[in-house]
């Protein structure tokens, strides 16, 4: 009882008058975390709420567990939520694992129940053996950050938080308080299955650790709350220092400057990088490693201007010049075509506009390649705007023959995923006059006071 009191002081893992969903399987851990609470719940005047799934996965055996929940509930005058799931349909409808598909279940009932009884706590029975089979397993698979410090004692969760007061106990240590409470838990065989990765590490590591130092789980809760506490203070320096590399942040797309990402200190880049994944992924994908993050790391490092990455879940890296960017979006660039009414504004997929004005004085609208003047009698129409195409050229302004427009993209160091969004602007001849933002052709008129003129613009949004 002792450490758990003081683990429940140290963290601030209960309030007195409050509810606690507990989740409680019928094994050993989470029936001596829920006969604990049971012994406490008096004096910290708690409502506590046993929360059971049945899986499903082992028949009538799975039943008799819920039915024993359900007799220890009464036994001690606990409120009971038992519920069976078909676990099975459920993995095969969404083509999961069965631990992944029973994890979802299991959390998408406790969030119910959370919210049924206005609860912000709930309280399940990892322990001091899972929390260094956590961080071994997540070292083993390639884990960084945050990630590396494995069970939390308390995380948000839904409307409250998840609290883990038995991580400062041994396997060893619950089975021992269930014999002397003589509590008379039941054991699920598949925990003894070493096709479970999680089952070889308890297996043949654990052990071996054990024997090293009996008390290697306290050394690792010692790791994770000291990473944790260093985590937390290099996260607020990297959002500080993320501010000043983001160039662009949408739903779906991440882009940096390279040349100011690479200033930061490498702890920075690395977590930087973690940041901008956890923006965008809604869910990390379990495949996603410190190894994606060194390939990006290299990427950067490369003297080629531009290279690109495939990540998880359809996220692609993309490096052109000095700019990166994370995008889901990479085939959702559509190509356009669109004739230019005179006088419009049309707004175009890039975040710009292109403005049609008709003018006597357009002296004070010319502003460099962002701007193009046309005599209005003289104008072949109709004016188009389009995506570019192969084989496009132009004939420059002040220069002789034609000249790709490909190699003026590369020229003004466009960046790979920004050209097939950039507008080109031609007239009904075929000819193009003109490259918003970055080159004119020799078409375009030079000013006199005897014309009407056509005014294009181009401005952001």
């Amino acid at each position: 009882m002792e450490k758990f009191y003081a683990l429940i002081q140290k963290h601030q893992l209960l309030e007195k008058g409050s509810t606690v969903v507990v989740g409680v399987s019928g094994g050993p851990d989470s029936l001596a975390l829920l006969h604990l609470l049971v012994r406490i719940k008096d004096k910290w005047n708690l409502r506590l709420v046993c929360a059971h799934v049945d899986h499903m996965f082992r028949g009538e055996q799975s039943k008799e567990e819920m039915q024993f929940v359900l007799d220890f509930c009464k036994q001690h005058h606990i409120i009971c939520e038992a519920k069976q799931i078909d676990v099975t349909a459920y993995a095969k409808k969404f083509h999961l694992s069965s631990q992944v598909a029973g994890r979802e279940c299991r959390y998408t009932f406790f969030k119910e129940l959370l919210d049924k009884y206005h609860s912000k706590c709930l309280a399940l029975g990892h322990h001091g053996d899972d929390q260094v089979e956590t961080i071994l397993m997540r070292m083993v698979r390639g884990s960084t950050g945050m990630a590396l410090a494995g069970i939390k004692v308390k995380r948000a969760f839904h409307n409250g938080y998840i609290i883990r007061p038995l991580l400062a106990y041994t396997k060893e240590q619950i089975l021992s308080y269930c014999r002397e409470q003589h509590l008379m838990p039941k054991f699920d065989p598949s925990n003894e299955k070493t096709n479970y990765t999680r089952n070889r590490f308890r297996k043949y590591v654990l052990p071996f650790l054990k024997k090293e130092n009996p008390l290697v789980h306290e050394r690792f809760q010692k790791f994770s709350e000291t990473l944790l506490e260093d985590e937390t203070y290099l996260q607020v320096l990297t959002k500080q220092h993320m501010n000043t590399v983001l160039k662009r942040k949408e739903k779906s797309l991440v882009e940096i400057d390279i040349n100011r990402f690479k200033s930061l200190p490498l702890p920075l880049q690395r977590r930087g990088i973690q940041l901008i994944l956890s923006y965008l992924y809604v869910h990390i994908p379990a495949s996603l490693s410190s190894i994606h993050i060194e390939s990006f790391l290299e990427l950067l490092s490369q003297d080629h201007p531009s290279g690109s990455l495939d990540y998880p879940g359809g996220l692609k890296v993309i490096k052109s010049y000095q700019t990166c960017m994370f995008t889901f979006e990479h085939d959702d660039i559509k190509n356009f075509c669109f004739e230019l009414e005179i006088p419009s504004v049309v707004h175009l997929q890039n975040g710009y506009k292109i403005t049609c004005e008709i003018v006597k004085e357009p002296i004070t609208f010319l502003k460099g390649n962002n701007s193009f003047l046309l005599i209005r009698k003289q104008l072949v129409g109709p004016l188009i705007v389009r995506t570019r195409k192969q084989g496009d050229k132009i004939n420059l302004k002040g220069m002789n023959g034609r000249k790709k427009v490909k190699d003026i993209f590369i020229d003004e160091k466009i960046p790979l995923h920004n050209r097939n969004s950039w507008p080109i602007v031609e007239d009904g001849n075929g000819n193009i006059l003109w490259i918003p933002g970055l080159k004119k052709s020799s078409f375009e008129a030079e000013y006199t006071d005897e014309n009407e003129y056509v005014v294009l613009n181009y401005d952001e949004l």
